[in-house]
């Protein structure tokens, strides 16, 4: 008999052969994966979640209902999409106009959240801890760190990687109220965490 799997899916998940599934991740009910996906260890789908051939998602990525991760999209680990979250892969798509060969790439760093219903369009980066409103249009790079929200999307503050607004002072620092962590806002418009935790 053999051994049973390290992962759980719902009897109504389409699993394709050939994806490769980390363990402890769960998937629930209605989702399909690809052939060529890749799922890390601990990650979530809710359910009706699409996942396409060369998707890869890092260990404990969670995924709300309702979510299509296309070809070229790649998660890493730690990263949470709300539901409803809506991803491209082609810029300028026409149904009578083949465009597989124009797949863009979107990457999104470690730990990034999505809010519900927001939109990301193809070719972007966002990156690690950035944090995306819900019903936001993304339409270019996001930083580290950064908040936005909007249509388009446009950088309206910073968050901490615990998911707290930072209020800085007058030299440029920040902290959050729940890690104690420090924070620097540089003269160039980037963030950096001076005093990460241990497990970083």
């Amino acid at each position: 008999m053999p051994d049973a799997p390290a992962y759980f899916a719902h009897p109504t998940a389409i699993l394709d052969e050939g994806c490769r599934i980390g363990a402890g991740t769960r998937i629930w009910h209605f989702c399909h994966v690809s052939g060529g996906a890749e799922l890390g260890d601990g990650c979530s789908l809710g359910q009706n979640v699409f996942v396409a051939d060369g998707v890869k998602l890092g260990h404990n990525v969670k995924v709300q209902n309702n979510v299509s991760l296309y070809t070229g999209v790649e998660c890493a680990d730690d990263v949470f999409l709300g539901p409803s979250v809506v991803f491209t892969n082609v810029r300028n798509p026409r149904s009578a106009v083949p465009r597989r060969h124009e797949y863009q790439p979107t990457r999104l760093g470690r730990g990034v959240t999505v809010g519900a219903n927001a939109t990301i369009v193809c070719g972007v980066n966002l990156g690690e801890y950035a944090f995306v409103g819900a019903g936001a249009v993304v339409t270019r790079d996001v930083p580290a760190y950064a908040l936005v929200y909007g249509t388009p999307a446009k950088r309206r503050g910073w968050m901490s990687r615990l998911g707290h607004r930072l209020q800085f002072d007058a030299q440029g620092y920040a902290s959050c109220p729940e890690s104690g962590e420090v924070y620097s806002l540089g003269r160039s418009g980037t963030l950096t965490c001076i005093t990460p935790a241990s497990n970083a």
